[in-house]
């Protein structure tokens, strides 16, 4: 008898990262050196912001995607902080406004400049003060504008009204030690927090109640970290009592017992999770380590699936995620980070291989857009609403060849002569004839009315070849699909 092992079914196993090109990376940034559990990174599809280096005060740069190579050490920071900066946020709802948490106990939030920054920018839009010690969390609401939360070594957590610099919100009788950081969930009515007492907890904001909370979630004294995912379940990353790495899921309906839990090693590096709600995939990035692990959560037991290991050889100091809607969608890439060394910024790029070429509808549903779902007079009355969501479908290039013909159909289309009123029940191209009759007898000269006649043929020639192809286009696209799925099953011993 022979046993055939059975792998499981992903679209993700073979997901693989690689780095750019160092042309592309952007080489002399000196990272901060600030010792706290923070990204120190933050990018969106303008912009690339990284904690740096100052002296006698807080500054971080803020670079145009674009700007790649070396970094002159005259480029100018955002520099208004009076001590090290330790967050940073970018607005999910503006790619210009960004929010920074400093030692100073203040947050700020800036408004850089569209084509980046051409002198130091040292006046914040806003100043947030409120905080009795160092700041060292400051996160967006997902839905909501002007909403942005920020938490503090005083064991306290602001929600603000950045439109209107007030404050919203205080939360300071929740957590009796040090936050170690705060998400958000889908909708934003509710926020996990992980805190240094080892408890996770599930906060109504608005309320300023416990919904639901954890103790020991992870048992060893080291920094655990807790996400939410997209269907309410909640992620965190910590360590066991005997100082290894863990990864567990939990349902706050049943805090009791993990649905799942993983050791990974025993590094002592913080892990930093990043979460795609598009894909289900959780990237885990330990500090100081040289690797991204990933893995798939579902559904059904073991729901987390560990997927691959991206590794390299420098160690990380920092990492920041592109958002969804700034990836290249034709490369079918479907995660982008930023890792910091010593003194560059490296992007890393998560490609699904495929053979087609063509819009890929499965890897990229339809994905939080840039457009604020509420106001925030409007959620602090107790309205929730989910991301508006955005089809990337618009932001796919096709291939060079495809590009070609789609210029030109488009090019055709623009140029397609006009129709003449017509009365009704003529056909559009009863119409569109009269319209190259009347436009070749305006002609004087018999050649004129003849080259007339001749280009509108063409024309017509030319559009049933085109609508032809794109039949065809769809009839191939559609047989690749059926036999990737054919030579998955193969693969997979399924057939």
């Amino acid at each position: 008898m022979s046993f055939r092992k059975v792998v499981r079914q992903s679209k993700f196993r073979h997901v693989f990262g690689q780095p750019v090109k160092s042309d592309q990376c952007y080489e002399d940034i000196r990272v901060s050196r600030v010792t706290w559990d923070s990204t120190f990174c933050a990018v969106n599809p303008k912009f690339l912001a990284v904690i740096v280096e100052a002296s006698g005060g807080g500054a971080f740069l803020v670079l145009p995607l674009s700007k790649m190579g070396r970094i002159d050490k005259a480029y100018p920071t955002v520099c208004g902080h009076t001590g090290p900066v330790l967050d940073i946020d970018w607005c999910p709802h503006n790619d210009e406004v960004i929010a920074s948490g400093s030692e100073d106990c203040t947050v700020m939030v800036w408004q850089i400049p569209e084509n980046g920054l051409a002198s130091p920018l040292t006046e914040p839009v806003v100043v947030l003060e409120g905080h009795s010690k160092r700041v060292g969390i400051v996160t967006w609401h997902p839905t909501a504008r002007n909403v942005l939360l920020s938490a503090g070594c005083d064991n306290v957590v602001l929600i603000w009204n950045v439109g209107t610099a007030e404050e919203l919100y205080r939360l300071d009788a929740l957590h009796p030690d040090l936050i170690y950081n705060v998400c958000w969930n889908r909708d934003g009515s509710l926020f996990c927090s992980a805190c240094k007492d080892k408890t996770v907890r599930v906060i109504d904001p608005r309320r300023g109640t416990l919904v639901a909370e954890r103790e020991k979630a992870h048992e060893g004294a080291r920094p655990m970290r807790a996400i939410f995912l997209a269907d309410g379940k909640v992620f965190t990353t910590g360590f066991s009592r005997m100082s290894e790495r863990q990864l567990a899921l939990w349902d706050p309906e049943n805090f009791e017992d993990p649905m799942a839990l993983q050791e990974l090693d025993s590094s002592n590096g913080a892990l930093l999770p990043f979460y795609d709600p598009d894909t289900s995939m959780v990237y885990v990035c330990g500090k100081g380590d040289s690797s991204i692990r990933y893995f798939e959560i579902t559904d059904e037991p073991p729901y987390i699936h560990f997927l691959n290991t991206f590794t390299s050889k420098e160690p990380q100091r920092g990492m920041g995620s592109m958002p969804k809607r700034g990836l290249e969608v034709s490369k079918c890439e479907i995660a982008r980070f930023y890792k910091l060394h010593e003194r560059k910024c490296e992007p890393i790029v998560m490609t699904v291989p495929r053979k087609s070429d063509l819009f890929q509808d499965d890897l990229y549903p339809d994905t939080a857009g840039p457009e604020a779902a509420l106001e925030a007079e409007e959620w602090v009355r107790g309205r929730d609403a989910g991301p508006l969501l955005i089809s990337l479908r618009e932001a796919y290039i096709p291939s060079k060849q495809r590009d070609l013909k789609v210029s030109r159909r488009n090019v055709l289309s623009d140029s397609r002569p006009a129709a003449a009123p017509a009365p009704a029940g003529l056909r559009a191209s009863t119409s569109t004839a009269t319209a190259v009759t009347a436009a070749a007898t305006a002609t004087t000269t018999p050649s004129g009315r003849l080259a007339g006649a001749g280009e509108a043929g063409k024309l017509e020639e030319v559009m049933r070849e085109l609508r032809a192809l794109k039949v065809l286009v769809q009839e191939q696209g559609m047989r690749i699909s059926r036999l990737e799925e054919q030579l998955g099953r193969l693969e997979n011993g399924d057939a």
